[in-house]
């Protein structure tokens, strides 16, 4: 099946992100978000992203301004009713997902393709709530996106194989390098990176050293981007214990079982750079 137009569901951190990598690779993308507040905040980040690269002398002028003139927004559904393929990025909640495919497909035609972009949520349960089965699959970005190489594409029991070849080719038309992950908790990456993240926490609790030292310990004794608390806190740690916690439930392992510290930071609304305190205090 070729894909010529891209829906994306949500604009904020990653669907904001994957419309502008959709956009930038040629596509004919559509953005939806529930109000004009959270659109218009999320087309604003991918203005203000590509003007900084351009500024920077990582994107060409041209380069931006196709980016921006293959992307367009809206309120409805509507919009979306031409979409070969669309891409749900919305908030981790199965019932909120359920409702809005339900939403969607009574918009788009029979053969459109759905994809979420969920970190943690089963994939064969959410295409099971829609009536395409077989035309739904998982393809999870990293943030961020426009300059994330990975993407993990996740197949359902139901998933058609025309289906997965197909978002598998997508994903690689965007400039990504696609792997294929099981529809298990945390897919590969996560279910290695979370029990890591979990530990630091379990052993920070314990005195093995100051959040400094030993986010030090591993950039530059293990080459590390950045450390497990830095790491966290740009992840958030709302997130990280969310997906703890259906990784935990699934498979009942103490590696997945958040720490009480990380429980707390999330009740006092610590969950690191968006919120300006994590382990870590930040300028909001």
């Amino acid at each position: 099946m070729e894909i010529k137009t891209v829906g994306v569901l949500g604009c904020g951190l990653m669907g904001s992100g994957i419309a502008q990598v959709c956009a930038a690779a040629g596509y004919k993308t559509i953005v939806r978000e529930v109000d004009e507040t959270f659109l218009n905040k999320g087309l604003g980040r991918i203005k203000k992203f590509l003007d900084e690269g351009v500024a920077k002398g990582k994107v060409t002028a041209g380069a931006r301004d196709t980016t921006l003139g293959n992307m367009s927004g809206s309120t409805t559904f509507d919009a979306l009713k031409d979409c070969d393929l669309v891409i749900e990025a919305i908030v981790e909640n199965l019932e909120e997902k359920q409702q809005t495919y339900t939403a969607l497909e009574k918009i788009v035609n029979d053969r459109t393709i759905f994809v979420s972009n969920t970190s943690s949520l089963c994939i064969t349960e959410l295409a099971a709530t829609t009536t395409r089965p077989d035309r739904f699959g998982g393809l999870h970005f990293f943030n961020p996106v426009p300059l994330m190489k990975l993407v993990e594409v996740i197949r359902a029991l139901t998933t058609s194989d025309e289906t997965y070849q197909t978002v598998f080719a997508f994903a690689e038309s965007l400039g990504k390098e696609p792997i294929t992950a099981p529809d298990r908790p945390g897919f590969i990456v996560n279910r290695l990176l979370v029990p890591y993240l979990l530990d630091a926490i379990r052993a920070y609790e314990n005195g093995l050293g100051a959040l400094e030292d030993i986010d030090k310990g591993m950039t530059l004794g293990c080459g590390y981007p950045m450390g497990p608390f830095t790491l966290l806190d740009f992840v958030g740690l709302d997130t990280t214990y969310y997906i703890a916690n259906i990784m935990f439930e699934e498979f009942r392992e103490p590696a997945y079982a958040p720490p009480p510290l990380l429980k707390r930071m999330v009740l006092a609304g610590r969950l690191g750079r968006k919120s300006g305190r994590g382990f870590y205090k930040y300028e909001v």
